[in-house]
């Protein structure tokens, strides 16, 4: 403990760090209600794939963005966006590029 003292007491000088973990247990609630949802994915594969769509869908809305017109948005133009500019259609980089797009 001595040794990670300085990360321990750093919600002291710090106030953007919370003390506790209430977002992500809040993020990961909607997943444990659907727990026996997700029990029939239909394969490993399947599961894996709910995962990652859930995943992208809480990054979204803890980025403040609406995760139904954010996906719409995103799969509407991924065939022809360049794969070495995918970070650009990350939830945090969306925002930040609608303005230019509503005026395009």
């Amino acid at each position: 403990m001595l040794k990670r003292w300085d990360a321990f007491t750093r919600f002291l000088t710090d106030g953007r760090v919370c003390l506790s973990n209430n977002a992500a247990e809040r993020a990961l609630r909607g997943i444990a209600l659907g727990r026996k949802s997700w029990l029939f994915a239909g394969s490993d594969r399947g599961g894996q794939r709910a995962a990652t769509i859930i995943s992208l869908i809480v990054t979204a809305k803890m980025n403040d963005v609406d995760p139904q017109a954010w996906l719409a948005d995103v799969l509407a133009r991924i065939a022809e966006h360049p794969a070495n500019r995918l970070d650009e259609l990350l939830p945090w980089e969306w925002t930040k590029a609608l303005p230019s797009r509503s005026a395009a």
